[in-house]
Protein backbone atom coordinates (compact mmCIF):
# COMPACT_ATOMS: atom_id res chain seq x y z
CA UNK A 1 0.00 0.00 0.00
CA UNK A 2 1.62 3.26 -1.06
CA UNK A 3 2.28 5.68 1.72
CA UNK A 4 0.75 9.14 1.44
CA UNK A 5 3.22 12.01 1.41
CA UNK A 6 3.70 13.66 4.80
CA UNK A 7 1.73 16.82 5.41
CA UNK A 8 3.80 20.00 5.31
CA UNK A 9 4.64 21.40 8.70
CA UNK A 10 2.57 24.43 9.56
CA UNK A 11 4.51 27.48 10.66
CA UNK A 12 2.66 30.22 12.48
CA UNK A 13 2.49 33.70 11.03
CA UNK A 14 4.14 35.06 14.15
CA UNK A 15 7.15 32.78 13.60
CA UNK A 16 7.33 33.72 9.91
CA UNK A 17 7.43 37.40 10.85
CA UNK A 18 9.84 36.98 13.74
CA UNK A 19 12.38 34.84 11.89
CA UNK A 20 13.31 37.51 9.31
CA UNK A 21 13.46 40.11 12.10
CA UNK A 22 15.87 38.01 14.15
CA UNK A 23 17.93 37.11 11.08
CA UNK A 24 18.21 40.77 10.10
CA UNK A 25 19.21 41.69 13.65
CA UNK A 26 21.82 38.90 13.69
CA UNK A 27 23.13 39.99 10.28
CA UNK A 28 23.39 43.58 11.49
CA UNK A 29 25.27 42.51 14.63
CA UNK A 30 27.66 40.30 12.64
CA UNK A 31 28.27 43.00 10.06
CA UNK A 32 28.90 45.60 12.77
CA UNK A 33 31.28 43.23 14.55
CA UNK A 34 33.22 42.44 11.37
CA UNK A 35 33.55 46.11 10.48
CA UNK A 36 34.63 47.01 14.03
CA UNK A 37 37.14 44.15 14.13
CA UNK A 38 38.54 45.15 10.74
CA UNK A 39 38.92 48.78 11.78
CA UNK A 40 40.50 47.85 15.11
CA UNK A 41 42.87 45.35 13.44
CA UNK A 42 44.04 48.00 11.03
CA UNK A 43 44.49 50.43 13.91
CA UNK A 44 46.68 47.89 15.75
CA UNK A 45 48.78 47.23 12.64
CA UNK A 46 49.11 50.96 12.04
CA UNK A 47 50.21 51.52 15.65
CA UNK A 48 52.78 48.73 15.40
CA UNK A 49 54.13 50.15 12.15
CA UNK A 50 54.51 53.55 13.80
CA UNK A 51 56.48 51.93 16.61
CA UNK A 52 58.67 50.05 14.13
CA UNK A 53 59.33 53.20 12.12
CA UNK A 54 60.32 54.95 15.33
CA UNK A 55 62.73 52.08 16.09
CA UNK A 56 64.25 52.38 12.62
CA UNK A 57 64.74 56.14 13.02
CA UNK A 58 66.37 55.71 16.46
CA UNK A 59 68.85 53.20 15.04
CA UNK A 60 69.74 55.55 12.20
CA UNK A 61 70.29 58.43 14.60
CA UNK A 62 72.46 56.24 16.80
CA UNK A 63 74.47 55.07 13.77
CA UNK A 64 75.17 58.61 12.53
CA UNK A 65 75.46 60.59 15.76
CA UNK A 66 76.18 58.10 18.52
CA UNK A 67 79.55 56.90 19.86
CA UNK A 68 80.80 53.52 20.92
CA UNK A 69 80.78 53.43 24.76
CA UNK A 70 83.88 51.24 24.82
CA UNK A 71 86.00 53.57 22.63
CA UNK A 72 84.32 56.95 22.83
CA UNK A 73 84.54 57.08 19.03
CA UNK A 74 81.91 56.67 16.31
CA UNK A 75 80.77 53.13 15.66
CA UNK A 76 83.01 51.19 13.27
CA UNK A 77 81.35 47.77 13.29
CA UNK A 78 77.71 46.64 13.07
CA UNK A 79 78.23 44.40 16.09
CA UNK A 80 79.12 47.34 18.35
CA UNK A 81 76.29 49.48 17.00
CA UNK A 82 73.65 46.79 17.40
CA UNK A 83 74.88 45.72 20.85
CA UNK A 84 74.77 49.32 22.05
CA UNK A 85 71.25 49.80 20.67
CA UNK A 86 69.88 46.61 22.24
CA UNK A 87 71.41 47.56 25.58
CA UNK A 88 69.50 50.84 25.75
CA UNK A 89 66.27 49.72 23.98
CA UNK A 90 63.04 49.35 25.96
CA UNK A 91 60.85 46.63 24.47
CA UNK A 92 57.06 46.46 24.99
CA UNK A 93 55.27 43.27 26.06
CA UNK A 94 54.33 42.03 22.58
CA UNK A 95 57.70 42.84 20.98
CA UNK A 96 61.11 41.23 20.77
CA UNK A 97 64.48 42.15 19.17
CA UNK A 98 67.68 40.53 17.99
CA UNK A 99 70.73 41.52 16.01
CA UNK A 100 72.14 39.61 13.05
CA UNK A 101 75.81 40.06 12.20
CA UNK A 102 77.35 38.45 9.13
CA UNK A 103 74.38 36.12 8.71
CA UNK A 104 74.22 34.91 12.32
CA UNK A 105 72.21 35.90 15.39
CA UNK A 106 74.76 37.85 17.39
CA UNK A 107 72.77 39.70 20.02
CA UNK A 108 69.31 39.23 21.61
CA UNK A 109 67.14 41.09 24.07
CA UNK A 110 67.42 40.62 27.80
CA UNK A 111 65.91 37.52 29.32
CA UNK A 112 62.87 39.34 30.72
CA UNK A 113 61.47 40.08 27.24
CA UNK A 114 58.59 37.60 26.56
CA UNK A 115 58.87 37.50 22.78
CA UNK A 116 61.98 35.58 21.68
CA UNK A 117 62.33 35.81 17.90
CA UNK A 118 65.71 33.99 18.04
CA UNK A 119 63.87 30.82 19.11
CA UNK A 120 61.71 30.71 15.97
CA UNK A 121 63.95 29.09 13.35
CA UNK A 122 61.56 29.89 10.50
CA UNK A 123 61.49 33.56 11.48
CA UNK A 124 65.29 33.68 11.73
CA UNK A 125 65.71 32.23 8.23
CA UNK A 126 63.16 34.69 6.82
CA UNK A 127 64.80 37.79 8.31
CA UNK A 128 68.29 36.64 7.30
CA UNK A 129 67.17 36.91 3.71
CA UNK A 130 65.68 40.36 4.33
CA UNK A 131 68.89 41.49 6.10
CA UNK A 132 70.84 41.10 2.87
CA UNK A 133 68.90 43.93 1.21
CA UNK A 134 70.07 47.54 1.24
CA UNK A 135 66.77 49.05 2.42
CA UNK A 136 64.88 48.52 5.64
CA UNK A 137 61.58 46.69 5.38
CA UNK A 138 58.43 46.22 7.45
CA UNK A 139 56.33 43.20 6.67
CA UNK A 140 54.19 40.44 8.16
CA UNK A 141 55.90 37.09 8.59
CA UNK A 142 53.91 33.95 9.36
CA UNK A 143 55.54 30.86 10.80
CA UNK A 144 54.23 27.63 12.21
CA UNK A 145 54.25 29.02 15.72
CA UNK A 146 53.12 32.65 15.31
CA UNK A 147 52.46 35.63 13.10
CA UNK A 148 54.82 38.59 13.36
CA UNK A 149 55.01 42.14 12.19
CA UNK A 150 58.73 42.42 11.56
CA UNK A 151 61.15 45.33 11.00
CA UNK A 152 64.53 44.51 9.42
CA UNK A 153 67.04 47.42 9.29
CA UNK A 154 70.28 46.48 7.46
CA UNK A 155 73.51 47.94 8.87
CA UNK A 156 76.59 47.98 6.61
CA UNK A 157 80.16 48.85 7.58
CA UNK A 158 83.37 48.21 5.64
CA UNK A 159 84.16 44.52 5.93
CA UNK A 160 81.04 43.56 7.91
CA UNK A 161 77.21 43.70 7.66
CA UNK A 162 74.44 43.26 10.11
CA UNK A 163 70.76 44.01 10.72
CA UNK A 164 68.47 44.95 13.55
CA UNK A 165 65.33 42.79 13.74
CA UNK A 166 62.37 43.99 15.76
CA UNK A 167 59.21 41.91 15.76
CA UNK A 168 55.73 42.20 17.25
CA UNK A 169 53.84 39.01 17.98
CA UNK A 170 50.45 39.79 16.39
CA UNK A 171 48.77 37.12 18.52
CA UNK A 172 49.80 38.94 21.70
CA UNK A 173 49.16 42.38 20.21
CA UNK A 174 45.60 41.44 19.22
CA UNK A 175 44.74 39.62 22.44
CA UNK A 176 42.78 42.62 23.63
CA UNK A 177 40.89 42.75 20.36
CA UNK A 178 39.95 39.08 20.64
CA UNK A 179 38.76 39.62 24.19
CA UNK A 180 36.69 42.57 23.07
CA UNK A 181 35.16 40.59 20.21
CA UNK A 182 34.34 37.73 22.60
CA UNK A 183 32.50 40.15 24.87
CA UNK A 184 30.80 41.63 21.80
CA UNK A 185 29.67 38.17 20.68
CA UNK A 186 28.20 37.35 24.08
CA UNK A 187 26.50 40.73 24.17
CA UNK A 188 25.16 40.13 20.66
CA UNK A 189 23.68 36.77 21.66
CA UNK A 190 21.99 38.35 24.67
CA UNK A 191 20.73 41.15 22.45
CA UNK A 192 19.29 38.65 19.98
CA UNK A 193 17.54 36.85 22.83
CA UNK A 194 16.05 40.13 24.05
CA UNK A 195 15.02 41.01 20.48
CA UNK A 196 13.33 37.62 20.13
CA UNK A 197 11.43 38.05 23.41
CA UNK A 198 10.42 41.62 22.58
CA UNK A 199 9.41 40.80 19.01
CA UNK A 200 7.35 37.83 20.26
CA UNK A 201 5.26 40.19 22.36
CA UNK A 202 5.15 42.99 19.80
CA UNK A 203 4.25 40.73 16.88
CA UNK A 204 1.65 39.02 19.04
CA UNK A 205 0.08 42.40 19.79
CA UNK A 206 0.16 43.40 16.14
CA UNK A 207 -1.37 40.10 15.02
CA UNK A 208 -4.06 40.09 17.69
CA UNK A 209 -6.66 41.54 15.28
CA UNK A 210 -5.91 38.69 12.86
CA UNK A 211 -6.45 36.15 15.64
CA UNK A 212 -9.72 37.88 16.54
CA UNK A 213 -10.63 37.80 12.88
CA UNK A 214 -9.94 34.06 12.75
CA UNK A 215 -11.95 33.35 15.90
CA UNK A 216 -14.84 35.48 14.66
CA UNK A 217 -14.98 33.83 11.25
CA UNK A 218 -14.81 30.39 12.89
CA UNK A 219 -17.66 31.32 15.23
CA UNK A 220 -19.91 32.46 12.41
CA UNK A 221 -22.27 29.71 11.38
CA UNK A 222 -25.49 29.33 9.48
CA UNK A 223 -27.50 30.31 12.55
CA UNK A 224 -25.18 33.10 13.73
CA UNK A 225 -24.61 35.70 11.04
CA UNK A 226 -24.67 38.79 13.24
CA UNK A 227 -21.20 38.43 14.81
CA UNK A 228 -18.68 40.98 13.54
CA UNK A 229 -14.96 41.46 13.91
CA UNK A 230 -14.08 44.24 16.39
CA UNK A 231 -12.31 47.11 14.63
CA UNK A 232 -9.59 48.89 16.61
CA UNK A 233 -7.16 51.49 15.34
CA UNK A 234 -6.74 52.96 11.89
CA UNK A 235 -4.05 50.76 10.33
CA UNK A 236 -4.14 48.15 7.58
CA UNK A 237 -5.43 45.45 9.94
CA UNK A 238 -8.29 47.72 10.99
CA UNK A 239 -9.16 48.27 7.34
CA UNK A 240 -8.96 44.51 6.79
CA UNK A 241 -11.37 43.94 9.68
CA UNK A 242 -13.75 46.56 8.23
CA UNK A 243 -13.56 44.88 4.82
CA UNK A 244 -14.29 41.47 6.35
CA UNK A 245 -17.27 42.97 8.21
CA UNK A 246 -18.58 44.37 4.94
CA UNK A 247 -18.16 40.94 3.38
CA UNK A 248 -20.04 39.39 6.32
CA UNK A 249 -22.79 41.97 5.82
CA UNK A 250 -23.13 40.87 2.21
CA UNK A 251 -23.10 37.20 3.23
CA UNK A 252 -25.75 37.86 5.87
CA UNK A 253 -27.95 39.71 3.40
CA UNK A 254 -27.53 36.92 0.85
CA UNK A 255 -28.34 34.17 3.35
CA UNK A 256 -31.28 36.09 4.79
CA UNK A 257 -32.49 36.82 1.28
CA UNK A 258 -32.31 33.14 0.47
CA UNK A 259 -34.19 32.26 3.65
CA UNK A 260 -36.83 34.89 2.98
CA UNK A 261 -37.19 33.68 -0.59
CA UNK A 262 -37.70 30.10 0.58
CA UNK A 263 -40.15 31.20 3.27
CA UNK A 264 -42.05 33.40 0.83
CA UNK A 265 -42.21 30.72 -1.84
CA UNK A 266 -43.40 28.16 0.67
CA UNK A 267 -45.91 30.59 2.11
CA UNK A 268 -47.41 32.06 -1.04
CA UNK A 269 -47.18 29.29 -3.60
CA UNK A 270 -48.76 26.67 -1.38
CA UNK A 271 -52.23 28.23 -1.65
CA UNK A 272 -52.52 28.49 -5.48
CA UNK A 273 -51.01 25.04 -5.88
CA UNK A 274 -53.57 23.65 -3.45
CA UNK A 275 -56.37 25.47 -5.26
CA UNK A 276 -55.33 24.17 -8.69
CA UNK A 277 -54.79 20.65 -7.39
CA UNK A 278 -58.16 20.58 -5.62
CA UNK A 279 -60.09 21.73 -8.68
CA UNK A 280 -58.23 19.33 -10.94
CA UNK A 281 -59.07 16.46 -8.60
CA UNK A 282 -62.75 17.43 -8.52
CA UNK A 283 -63.23 18.34 -12.17
CA UNK A 284 -65.88 16.36 -14.05
CA UNK A 285 -64.17 15.39 -17.28
CA UNK A 286 -67.55 14.61 -18.90
CA UNK A 287 -68.89 18.13 -18.18
CA UNK A 288 -67.50 20.66 -20.72
CA UNK A 289 -68.58 23.64 -18.61
CA UNK A 290 -66.83 22.27 -15.52
CA UNK A 291 -63.67 21.57 -17.54
CA UNK A 292 -63.72 25.10 -19.00
CA UNK A 293 -64.22 26.71 -15.58
CA UNK A 294 -61.47 24.63 -14.03
CA UNK A 295 -59.16 25.49 -16.93
CA UNK A 296 -59.81 29.22 -16.55
CA UNK A 297 -59.27 29.03 -12.79
CA UNK A 298 -56.02 27.08 -13.18
CA UNK A 299 -54.69 29.56 -15.76
CA UNK A 300 -55.63 32.49 -13.51
CA UNK A 301 -53.85 30.90 -10.55
CA UNK A 302 -50.82 30.08 -12.69
CA UNK A 303 -50.68 33.68 -13.92
CA UNK A 304 -50.83 34.88 -10.34
CA UNK A 305 -48.07 32.43 -9.44
CA UNK A 306 -45.94 33.75 -12.30
CA UNK A 307 -46.32 37.34 -11.08
CA UNK A 308 -45.60 36.23 -7.53
CA UNK A 309 -42.46 34.32 -8.55
CA UNK A 310 -41.17 37.33 -10.51
CA UNK A 311 -41.76 39.57 -7.50
CA UNK A 312 -40.00 37.15 -5.16
CA UNK A 313 -37.04 36.86 -7.51
CA UNK A 314 -36.88 40.66 -7.65
CA UNK A 315 -36.76 40.85 -3.85
CA UNK A 316 -34.09 38.16 -3.71
CA UNK A 317 -31.99 39.97 -6.30
CA UNK A 318 -32.27 43.23 -4.35
CA UNK A 319 -29.62 41.97 -1.89
CA UNK A 320 -27.00 41.62 -4.65
CA UNK A 321 -24.35 44.27 -5.15
CA UNK A 322 -25.27 44.82 -8.83
CA UNK A 323 -29.00 45.21 -8.20
CA UNK A 324 -28.79 48.88 -9.18
CA UNK A 325 -26.44 50.48 -11.69
CA UNK A 326 -26.64 54.21 -10.99
CA UNK A 327 -25.60 56.91 -13.41
CA UNK A 328 -26.14 60.64 -13.69
CA UNK A 329 -29.77 60.98 -14.82
CA UNK A 330 -31.77 64.01 -15.96
CA UNK A 331 -34.70 64.21 -13.52
CA UNK A 332 -36.84 66.28 -15.88
CA UNK A 333 -36.61 63.71 -18.67
CA UNK A 334 -37.19 60.84 -16.21
CA UNK A 335 -40.26 62.55 -14.72
CA UNK A 336 -41.82 63.17 -18.14
CA UNK A 337 -41.19 59.55 -19.19
CA UNK A 338 -42.73 58.07 -16.01
CA UNK A 339 -45.77 60.37 -16.24
CA UNK A 340 -46.36 59.35 -19.83
CA UNK A 341 -46.04 55.63 -19.04
CA UNK A 342 -48.34 55.92 -16.02
CA UNK A 343 -51.24 57.14 -18.18
CA UNK A 344 -51.57 53.64 -19.61
CA UNK A 345 -52.13 52.12 -16.17
CA UNK A 346 -55.76 53.19 -15.88
CA UNK A 347 -58.37 55.85 -16.61
CA UNK A 348 -57.45 58.49 -14.06
CA UNK A 349 -57.10 62.27 -14.15
CA UNK A 350 -53.36 62.19 -14.50
CA UNK A 351 -51.50 65.40 -13.67
CA UNK A 352 -47.83 66.30 -13.84
CA UNK A 353 -47.49 68.43 -10.71
CA UNK A 354 -43.84 69.58 -10.86
CA UNK A 355 -40.58 68.72 -12.56
CA UNK A 356 -37.10 68.98 -10.99
CA UNK A 357 -34.52 70.51 -13.32
CA UNK A 358 -31.36 68.71 -12.15
CA UNK A 359 -29.30 65.57 -12.49
CA UNK A 360 -29.28 62.82 -9.85
CA UNK A 361 -27.13 59.73 -9.27
CA UNK A 362 -29.61 56.85 -9.70
CA UNK A 363 -30.54 53.83 -11.77
CA UNK A 364 -33.23 55.13 -14.15
CA UNK A 365 -34.62 51.64 -14.92
CA UNK A 366 -35.05 50.63 -11.27
CA UNK A 367 -36.43 54.02 -10.24
CA UNK A 368 -38.89 53.91 -13.13
CA UNK A 369 -39.98 50.45 -11.96
CA UNK A 370 -40.51 51.65 -8.37
CA UNK A 371 -42.24 54.88 -9.45
CA UNK A 372 -44.64 53.03 -11.75
CA UNK A 373 -45.37 50.54 -8.96
CA UNK A 374 -46.54 53.48 -6.82
CA UNK A 375 -48.62 54.74 -9.75
CA UNK A 376 -50.15 51.28 -10.20
CA UNK A 377 -51.06 51.19 -6.50
CA UNK A 378 -52.69 54.62 -6.88
CA UNK A 379 -54.80 53.29 -9.75
CA UNK A 380 -55.64 50.10 -7.83
CA UNK A 381 -56.93 51.89 -4.74
CA UNK A 382 -58.65 54.94 -6.26
CA UNK A 383 -61.85 55.45 -8.17
CA UNK A 384 -61.98 55.70 -11.96
CA UNK A 385 -61.53 59.31 -13.12
CA UNK A 386 -60.11 60.48 -9.77
CA UNK A 387 -57.01 62.71 -9.86
CA UNK A 388 -53.53 61.18 -9.56
CA UNK A 389 -50.50 63.49 -9.46
CA UNK A 390 -46.90 62.68 -10.34
CA UNK A 391 -43.99 65.01 -9.70
CA UNK A 392 -40.36 65.52 -8.74
CA UNK A 393 -38.51 68.21 -6.81
CA UNK A 394 -35.30 68.92 -4.90
CA UNK A 395 -35.52 69.45 -1.18
CA UNK A 396 -32.50 70.12 1.07
CA UNK A 397 -30.08 68.20 -1.10
CA UNK A 398 -32.46 65.27 -1.64
CA UNK A 399 -34.56 64.15 -4.58
CA UNK A 400 -38.29 63.67 -3.97
CA UNK A 401 -40.25 61.62 -6.53
CA UNK A 402 -43.90 61.21 -5.58
CA UNK A 403 -47.28 59.88 -6.56
CA UNK A 404 -50.41 61.36 -4.90
CA UNK A 405 -53.95 60.01 -5.20
CA UNK A 406 -57.36 60.65 -3.66
CA UNK A 407 -58.21 57.01 -3.10
CA UNK A 408 -59.19 54.97 -0.07
CA UNK A 409 -56.11 55.96 1.93
CA UNK A 410 -54.49 54.08 4.81
CA UNK A 411 -55.21 54.33 8.50
CA UNK A 412 -52.24 55.54 10.62
CA UNK A 413 -52.06 52.28 12.56
CA UNK A 414 -51.68 50.31 9.31
CA UNK A 415 -48.81 52.30 7.77
CA UNK A 416 -46.23 49.83 9.09
CA UNK A 417 -48.36 46.87 8.02
CA UNK A 418 -48.44 47.87 4.33
CA UNK A 419 -44.63 48.05 4.27
CA UNK A 420 -44.31 44.39 5.26
CA UNK A 421 -44.08 41.58 2.75
CA UNK A 422 -47.55 40.33 1.87
CA UNK A 423 -49.00 43.07 4.05
CA UNK A 424 -52.23 44.77 2.92
CA UNK A 425 -54.47 47.35 4.52
CA UNK A 426 -57.69 46.02 5.99
CA UNK A 427 -59.74 48.45 3.90
CA UNK A 428 -58.29 47.13 0.63
CA UNK A 429 -61.05 45.97 -1.75
CA UNK A 430 -61.48 42.21 -1.95
CA UNK A 431 -61.40 42.31 -5.74
CA UNK A 432 -57.78 43.47 -5.70
CA UNK A 433 -55.74 40.27 -5.77
CA UNK A 434 -52.25 41.61 -5.10
CA UNK A 435 -49.67 39.57 -3.24
CA UNK A 436 -48.65 42.50 -1.09
CA UNK A 437 -45.08 42.66 -2.41
CA UNK A 438 -45.29 45.92 -4.34
CA UNK A 439 -44.14 48.27 -1.57
CA UNK A 440 -41.47 45.75 -0.48
CA UNK A 441 -40.02 45.88 -3.99
CA UNK A 442 -40.21 49.69 -3.96
CA UNK A 443 -38.41 49.89 -0.61
CA UNK A 444 -35.75 47.44 -1.82
CA UNK A 445 -35.02 49.62 -4.84
CA UNK A 446 -34.98 52.82 -2.80
CA UNK A 447 -32.83 51.21 -0.10
CA UNK A 448 -30.30 50.08 -2.70
CA UNK A 449 -29.94 53.77 -3.65
CA UNK A 450 -29.40 54.77 -0.02
CA UNK A 451 -32.84 56.38 0.20
CA UNK A 452 -36.21 55.74 1.84
CA UNK A 453 -39.93 55.60 1.12
CA UNK A 454 -42.12 58.17 2.87
CA UNK A 455 -45.88 57.59 3.16
CA UNK A 456 -48.45 60.25 4.01
CA UNK A 457 -52.00 58.95 4.08
CA UNK A 458 -55.43 59.52 5.56
CA UNK A 459 -58.14 56.92 5.46
CA UNK A 460 -60.78 57.95 2.94
CA UNK A 461 -58.82 60.99 1.73
CA UNK A 462 -55.95 59.52 -0.30
CA UNK A 463 -52.22 58.87 -0.04
CA UNK A 464 -48.92 60.37 -1.11
CA UNK A 465 -45.97 58.00 -1.62
CA UNK A 466 -42.57 59.69 -1.98
CA UNK A 467 -39.27 58.19 -3.07
CA UNK A 468 -36.59 60.12 -1.15
CA UNK A 469 -33.16 59.67 -2.76
CA UNK A 470 -29.74 61.29 -2.29
CA UNK A 471 -28.90 63.72 -5.06
CA UNK A 472 -25.39 62.35 -5.59
CA UNK A 473 -23.20 59.42 -4.52
CA UNK A 474 -21.35 59.37 -1.20
CA UNK A 475 -18.08 59.54 -3.19
CA UNK A 476 -17.90 61.17 -6.59
CA UNK A 477 -17.37 58.23 -9.01
CA UNK A 478 -15.50 60.49 -11.40
CA UNK A 479 -12.80 61.16 -8.80
CA UNK A 480 -9.76 58.95 -9.18
CA UNK A 481 -8.48 57.16 -6.09
CA UNK A 482 -5.01 58.66 -6.46
CA UNK A 483 -6.49 62.17 -6.49
CA UNK A 484 -8.63 61.68 -3.41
Amino acid sequence: MPMSPPLPRRTSLRARIMLPMILLAALALVLAGVVAAFIQHNAIISGIDDQLEGTRDELRVLATQGVDPSTGQPFTTPSALLRSYLARSAVVDAAGEMAIVDGKVAWVSSSDVPVRPENDAQLVEEVKVLAEDDESVIRTVATDSARYRALVVPVQFPGSTGALVTVYDLGLAEAGLRQTMLVYSLTGLITLLLVALASWRVVGTVLRPIEELRRTTEAIGERDLATRVPVTGHDELARLSSTVNLMLDRVQRAVEGQRNLLDDVGHELRTPITVVRGHLELVDASDPDDVAQTRDLALDELDRMGVLVNDLLMLAKSTESDFVNPTWTDLAVLTDQVAEKARALGPRAWRLASVADAEAWLDPLRITQAWLQLAANAVKYSAEGSPVSIGSRLHRGEVHLWVADEGIGIAPEELDRVRERFGRARNAPDQQHGAGLGLSIVESIVGAHGGRLDIESEAGAGSTFTLVLPLGPAVDPTTRDDEA
